[in-house]
């Protein structure tokens, strides 16, 4: 990954210094190797905190909501998965992609932090990927996890390329991987209805209502959410109703619904853990067996299965477990 950086670094330099763009968005260095985070860079000499590491997990793409407003041209580092939501927001309008500069940067999967500490590793000083082997370098010693264990939820499953870019940094390719995303979806949709409900009230009843998943999440792109209107009868921040916190979270997956690019940043944000991307991966699942398969933001034009329409389109009471009867 060193050399990647590298790349991504010396990329940024140039772009700057030419005035080809007047930013670059990327990730910050943090105070350690596996916390960088999101930051827009205006000139050469804060590019010296330019990271693109193992923990680049973050989705770049809505930061360009409010940055592609500004006078002059950013260029932004997509990883595959990013690009997807970046289309999905051009296609909503939400992105001015002429004041856009797309750099497909190759990503062989993230890694979790709280994955590697479960594994009882503290005091982490480096990370280094080779294959399936991760060595971590700690004030202990070094520590060899397997990768797969303790790889982003949302990079677990992930098979997306990259769909748009002006140009690319990509050093290695991406082994090929025989996985299903929807297999915990089925797992649920194996339960009876009581099973399902006992599920969803109990990582549901974790949240505390911090807005981390709605925030980063590039669907959500509404200028006032109807969350923090106090006349909705729904924007109070504590659980202090049964099922308000199953609320909060059902209604924003109908909005995102045929709209998310299953990014996983949800699930990824949470600070109690709650999977919320198998909410709205059940919805692709449905919408795939409903409609035809269809992936968000694999074009920036045209519509959705839900804001179109055709006469074999599935009627309501055809509909029987996520697929046309």
């Amino acid at each position: 990954m060193k050399d990647v950086e590298l790349k991504v670094v010396e990329r940024a330099k140039a772009l700057l210094a030419s005035g080809e763009v007047a930013r670059v968005v990327g990730w910050k260095k943090g105070d350690f190797c596996f916390d960088p985070s999101p930051a827009v860079f205006e000139s050469v000499e804060e590019l010296d905190g330019l990271v693109y590491n193992w923990f680049c997990g973050a989705n770049l793409s809505k930061y360009l909501i409010e940055i592609s407003k500004k006078e002059g041209k950013t260029a932004v580092f997509l990883k595959p998965c990013d690009t997807y939501s970046f289309n999905q927001l051009i296609k909503e309008h939400r992105i001015n992609r002429e004041k856009v500069y797309a750099i497909a940067v190759e990503c062989l999967g993230k890694l979790d932090v709280e994955k590697i500490k479960a594994k009882g590793v503290s005091m982490i000083e480096d990370v280094e990927v080779v294959e399936k082997e991760v060595k971590v370098a700690t004030a202990y010693g070094t520590e060899t996890l397997h990768k797969p264990e303790v790889l982003l939820t949302k990079c677990e499953t992930c098979q997306k390329t990259h769909q748009v870019k002006d140009e690319e940094i990509i050093l290695h390719e991406r082994p090929a991987r025989d996985v299903d995303r929807f297999a915990e979806v089925a797992k649920l949709e194996a339960m009876t209805e009581d099973e399902r409900f006992a599920f969803w009230k109990e990582q549901l009843s974790k949240c505390i209502r911090c807005n981390a998943c709605r925030n980063v999440c590039p669907a959500c792109s509404c200028v006032k959410c109807v969350f923090d209107n106090p006349a909705s009868g729904i924007s109070a921040k504590a659980n202090d109703a049964e099922f308000e916190e199953q609320l909060f979270h059902i209604i924003r997956a109908f909005h995102v619904a045929g709209r998310c690019t299953d990014c996983g940043e949800c699930s990824r944000v949470c600070p109690q853990n709650i999977p919320l991307h198998l909410l709205n991966r059940k919805f692709i699942k449905d919408i795939d067996g409903f409609y035809g398969e269809y992936q968000a933001g694999e074009e920036a034009e045209g519509k959705t299965p839900l804001t179109s329409f055709t006469e074999g389109d599935v009627e309501p009471n055809d509909a029987v477990d996520g697929e046309a009867k």
